[in-house]
């Protein structure tokens, strides 16, 4: 008897690349970016007025009624925005409410509110601070609003794992559907964290690039020069069914989720193990229960998020359990989403074995790469069939998360 299989039904995202699935695809496979000035007013006294980053194209505010975004933190915005288009696409499933579940990961939740109704609560006292405050700023609540507005009862989960979260929520969302908890689960991650204290402490951290040329080219992921990540913001929501489930309601399956491995460092709360161990391990974890050997995954979908030690970490993680993997880097467009990261490249890596297509890492051309281990990395997008895909996502605290989908055509009967 074969264990349930899970497939991807819906896919939603609102990205610097774009205000939907296609755009963001679309302006990924052109090579573009989403990293561009942005501008922190109120903050002149701070040196961060003027940052880069990855803001979204389009205010999520502006794509939902006027009073329900008013009520919403920005990360909210960009979860329900992103959740609509998912749920659109699944083809809206008849579903029982018990049967249904969400789990939305963020890194740090309604950062935003926070500090806004600070700045009143301190220039004009606890009057002036929204009563809506608390449930503008906790981390759970993105999943909560989910669960309401699409009545799932099965339970709302909230991966909070730094940049692993998003992937953490979809891994979550699998093991829900495989242990007979839910039928279908909206999964994903999202986050909207560009704020002067963020960019402060990561600046601190010297973990933010420091390139100095075109903002387009500051994230660079495995590039010789690469010299930290660019902070970007936005949300990415899958739609995941029990193949028997989204067979009886005649579903598009985009792909399967064939595979997800979890595991952690237990060394250092910001630097990876040195002998990769919790990398490789989650890694190896993702294809046992996928059934795949490491030869069988046609590309790899990189965490990279263009640190120096962090790149070389996984390059290093990825040579001990893959021979010569052929990778990407979507970090170099995107920047790197935080909360939402995981789940924004695990629907990139549903897309590149729906289409057959392995995306371009931008900000090689000139650099190279420079990695002890060999890898194939992607400048340019390549058209080959994608049977297998695996996507990482390593966060703050030594937690990694893998996850592999693969092609439809391919599953289990």
């Amino acid at each position: 008897m074969h264990p349930t299989e899970v497939v991807v039904t819906g896919l939603g995202a609102i990205t610097p690349l774009g205000g939907n699935v296609e755009s963001t695809w679309d302006a990924l496979l052109a090579g573009e970016s989403g990293i561009r000035r942005s501008v922190l007013p109120g903050h002149e006294n701070t040196g961060l007025l003027d940052t880069l980053a990855g803001t979204m194209p389009i205010d999520p505010a502006g794509l939902l009624p006027p009073v329900q975004a008013r009520r919403l933190d920005r990360s909210q915005q960009a979860a329900l925005v992103a959740a609509a288009e998912a749920w659109a696409d699944a083809g809206t499933p008849e579903v029982a409410p018990d049967r249904l579940a969400s789990a939305i990961g963020t890194g740090i939740g309604g950062v935003q509110t926070l500090l806004r109704e600070d700045d009143a609560l301190e220039a004009a006292g606890t009057r002036r601070v929204s009563p809506r405050t608390v449930p503008m700023l906790m981390p759970n609540a993105a999943a909560a609003l989910i669960s309401i507005e699409y009545g799932a009862r099965a339970g709302a989960y909230t991966p909070v794992s730094a940049c692993s979260s998003g992937a953490e929520a979809i891994a979550l969302g699998a093991r829900l559907i495989r242990s007979g908890e839910a039928d279908v689960v909206i999964v994903g991650g999202t986050e909207a964290a560009i704020t002067p204290i963020t960019v402060a402490g990561f600046v601190q951290a010297q973990a933010l690039s420091r390139y100095a040329g075109e903002p387009a080219a500051a994230s660079r992921p495995f590039a010789t020069d690469r010299s930290g990540f660019v902070l970007s913001e936005g949300a990415a929501v899958m739609v995941l069914e029990s193949a028997e489930h989204a067979g009886a309601r005649g579903a598009r399956v985009h792909a399967v989720l064939a595979g997800a491995g979890i595991a952690a460092d237990a060394h250092h709360i910001t630097a990876p193990a040195p002998d990769g161990s919790g990398q490789i391990e989650a890694m190896r974890k993702a294809l046992a229960q996928a059934g795949l050997a490491p030869e069988q995954i046609s590309h790899i979908n990189a965490h990279a998020t263009g640190t120096p030690v962090g790149d070389a970490a996984e390059a290093r993680a990825i040579g001990e359990t893959f021979d010569r993997a052929t990778v990407t880097a979507p970090k170099a467009a995107l920047g790197h989403l935080f909360g939402a990261a995981g789940a924004i490249e695990a629907l990139i890596a549903v897309l590149s074995v729906k289409h057959g297509v392995i995306p371009p890492t931008r900000n090689l051309t000139a650099a190279g790469v420079d990695l002890d281990i060999a890898l194939d990395v992607v400048a340019e997008r390549r058209y080959v069939p994608q049977e297998a895909v695996l996507s990482n996502s390593f966060g703050f605290g030594g937690q990694n998360v893998s996850l592999i989908v693969t092609n439809p055509r391919h599953r289990a009967s």
